[in-house]
């Protein structure tokens, strides 16, 4: 469909692969979305999306534990390189790049700056993350992948000192995603107060210029993202509520999770959302559906293209709404 979103894109997974929403993550269930790592081609599939269905922006999830291999504080050298081939791919095609760090605002079942690791921890990731990718302006630094059951407040000052190391590092121009708390669904970004608890939050200078609110919406019946079939578009639940209240704060938000099963329920309703976003380009900057990468085609919201000699063919909800 014809789009005027400034970006749309999908998320490239396998490196989050074996991630709990309590933060944990089992390192040896990654599967990382690079050919020259033993996986699937996803420098190939980036290459394609863009060059074949008009996307221009990429989310890169990632586990904390894997990156710096079980030790919260260092970066494993190694696993730091491989993740880097896959920004490094993205960077080449010209498309936008999200580091997004995929542990739900947890390390282990504590959450962070709430009783689990410290604030300084996070902060510390992230300050090496800026200083390795300060100069790569097309990245942009996903603070945290869906945080839940937290004080909203409390979070919204880890990250507001996250977004400072930051700025700090020398990462002045790249986008920046702030995430709520409720997973960052849109539906309840407003009502749970992460909207107010995170319009607080700065850059060094005062401003909020290219500070975006990070927000992900399912279309399944409890709203999980883990059925094939969709009952509804959030319209009026989430997206409409939320231009609204975005509009009268002039504010912004990224789209960084959505999708569904490759069902003619879920184009029906993805696209519906999609042509919404559409027409309230003024506060949303986008999409990036969920999710290709290592996935396969028994992944109930399975993204990936297949190969065939030099052709990439794409999934049906991928050539219904998703491409452009």
């Amino acid at each position: 469909p014809f789009c005027s979103l400034s970006t749309a894109g999908v998320n490239i997974a396998g490196f989050d692969f074996g991630v709990l929403t309590d933060g944990s993550q089992t390192v040896s269930k990654v599967y990382p979305p690079l050919s020259a790592l033993g996986g699937p081609d996803g420098a190939g599939q980036m290459s394609h999306f863009v060059k074949d269905d008009n996307l221009n922006i990429f989310r890169l999830p990632v586990g904390w534990e894997y990156l710096t291999n079980y030790n919260i504080g260092t970066f494993d050298t190694t696993k730091l390189a491989n993740y880097d081939q896959l920004v490094q791919a993205c960077l080449s095609t010209g498309a936008t790049c999200i580091v997004d760090i995929h542990n739900y605002a947890r390390w282990y079942g504590g959450i962070i700056g709430q009783g689990g690791p410290s604030n300084a921890s996070l902060v510390q990731l992230w300050t090496q993350l800026a200083t390795k990718y300060k100069d790569s302006t097309n990245i942009a630094f996903g603070v945290m992948n869906e945080p839940h059951d937290l004080d909203i407040n409390m979070w919204a000052g880890t990250v507001q000192l996250v977004v400072t190391a930051i700025r700090t590092a020398g990462a002045t121009s790249q986008m920046i995603l702030l995430p709520g708390t409720g997973y960052t669904s849109a539906g309840s970004f407003v009502d749970n107060g992460s909207g107010a608890a995170l319009s607080k939050v700065k850059n060094l200078d005062g401003s909020i210029t290219n500070l975006i609110f990070d927000v992900h919406q399912y279309l399944d019946y409890d709203y999980s993202g883990t059925h094939t079939e969709c009952v509804t578009d959030n319209i009026y639940s989430a997206w409409q509520p939320l231009a609204t209240w975005l509009r009268t704060n002039k504010r912004q938000a990224l789209n960084t999770e959505t999708g569904g099963g490759n069902t003619a329920s879920c184009e029906q309703y993805l696209c519906s959302a999609i042509n919404f976003m559409n027409s309230n380009t003024d506060v949303f900057l986008g999409y990036v559906a969920w999710s290709a990468g290592s996935f396969d085609s028994t992944y109930e919201l399975d993204l990936t293209p297949t190969l065939s000699g030099s052709t990439w063919t794409d999934t049906a909800l991928m050539k219904a709404c998703v491409a452009r």
